[in-house]
């Protein structure tokens, strides 16, 4: 569980007003003068001001604030003593949520932490609560897709657990499983929710999200639900840096375990005709956290299916596919079983035809090159076959092209040091193509290579490697 936040100085819409009438009365200041004094003087302190309505008192009240006014008539609304939420109340709903969602979605306005501040999220929440799907999918909707912008930090994932929040979503989301909007506009909050908060991922746990989602994945058309596969993405990683251990891993052993890392693949079958692609390989590459896995992955079709979609993006041109795509097979070649199933596939070779295809990309170089550092570790036989695919001239052409770009330089030097480190052969190669220029040269204008290019400098047998 997730230690308290520190404490950080705040203060009451209350003190504020009174401070800015204090400069007025007492000060005499000018309205417009005492209320920058006040954000001026407070600024300076480090007291933060988020969600405090900046206003000059006799010039329209706190009450005033479009943003309080929709959050206090829908507490109204909601407050009917018979239960359930029905009749021309709902018209009214869907208005004022609309009018919160418009307020909200302003950039730079503020109005998110108003909201938040003045219990948006808890009157929200509680709403949902009150209204069953039979009623009006269509104010759940907007009510998901208001609690979806109010949620963006820690503070609102705090007051959406400690509302009952969790509970109240996954109810929703299992009554409406067939029912596309609540499934996308309900996952959307489930991943902002669980950003950043270990405990709000283990509340999802513990209500069994894992049965759900694979539920879902098995029941809705291919590639429909694209928050979904958000979710998974934020459940299974470790983002919350007021806790010690994450235990995303062992949720993404029981994601496994139920079968969804299975029907991630089948997702994949649509190829680049769906929209979620990128999104399901995000989310296949969460779920695959260990060997057994990665080797699950592959028996049932995965790589076969990856390659496919690498094949495709190239021929496409499509390099957001073919980014994904690369870093998901360089996970599962972690599996040793599976760095032969690549070889076999002929995928050292396909994956230079990729790089040929996007030359002038050097995000997929690095992903490519990422992959066949995987492949030739520990292995010099395939180190010998990723030189005979090209591996080494890709390497060459990458580094001399794309000199200033860090993190491609520094992945060429760590593929370099696995493909000589075993294969003398390879290294005799390499250096009469001219790499060790290139590696030096990486080493002197990048300090983030500097580790990597000395170990590839070393590994080629250089003795001046350290120099």
């Amino acid at each position: 569980m997730a230690p308290p936040s520190k404490n950080v100085r705040s203060i009451s819409q209350e003190a504020f007003d009174e401070l800015v009438k204090e400069n007025m009365e007492d000060l005499g200041m000018e309205p417009a003068e005492a209320l920058e004094d006040a954000i001026q003087s407070l600024s300076i302190q480090g007291v933060d001001l988020s969600g405090i309505v900046k206003c000059v008192p006799g010039e329209g009240s706190v009450g005033d604030n479009p943003v309080i006014k929709c959050i206090e008539r829908l507490n109204t609304l909601k407050s009917n003593p018979s239960g359930e939420i029905v009749g021309n109340n709902l018209d009214e709903m869907a208005g004022l949520l609309r009018q919160l969602i418009e307020e909200c979605s302003v950039e730079g306005s503020g109005n998110v932490a108003v909201a938040v501040r003045n219990g948006g999220v808890e009157t929200i929440t509680s709403l949902c609560s009150k209204i069953p799907i039979r009623s009006s999918e269509q104010i759940l909707v907007l009510a998901f897709g208001a609690l979806a912008l109010l949620i963006h930090d820690i503070e609102g994932t705090e007051k959406f657990r400690s509302s009952g929040g969790p509970a109240v979503l996954i109810s929703h989301l299992r009554e409406g499983i067939r029912t596309l909007g609540i499934l996308n506009s309900g996952f959307s909050v489930v991943a902002r929710a669980a950003t950043s908060n270990e405990v709000v991922k283990q509340s999802f746990m513990e209500l069994k999200i894992d049965e759900l989602i694979l539920q879902v994945l098995n029941e809705q058309s291919k590639g429909t639900v694209q928050s979904l596969y958000d979710a998974i993405r934020v459940l299974l990683t470790p983002d919350d840096n007021r806790v010690v251990a994450s235990e995303v891993y062992g949720y993404a052993r029981r994601f496994a375990k139920v079968g969804i890392a299975i029907a991630l693949v089948e997702s994949l079958h649509a190829g680049l005709t769906s929209p979620s692609l990128v999104s399901a390989c995000i989310a296949l590459r969460a779920v695959a956290v260990n060997d057994e896995i990665c080797k699950s992955i592959a028996e049932s079709g995965g790589i076969d299916m990856i390659l496919k979609c690498i094949d495709d993006s190239g021929e496409q041109g499509n390099s957001d596919v073919a980014r994904t795509c690369c870093s998901l097979l360089s996970k599962l070649a972690g599996s040793d079983s599976n760095k032969a199933a690549i070889v076999e596939k002929k995928g050292m070779v396909r994956l230079i035809q990729l790089s040929s295809r996007f030359a002038d990309d050097p995000l997929v170089l690095l992903e490519v090159m990422s992959i066949f550092t995987v492949l030739s570790l520990r292995s010099p036989d395939n180190a010998a076959r990723a030189m005979e695919a090209g591996a080494g001239d890709l390497a060459i052409q990458a580094m001399k092209k794309f000199h200033s770009t860090p993190l491609l330089q520094r992945n060429a030097c760590m593929m370099i040091r696995n493909l000589a480190v075993r294969n003398l052969e390879n290294r005799t190669l390499l250096l009469g193509q001219g790499i060790e220029k290139c590696i030096r040269r990486a080493r002197e204008n990048h300090g983030s290579c500097k580790a990597a290019a000395t170990d590839a400098l070393r590994d080629l047998g250089l003795d001046n490697y350290n120099s």
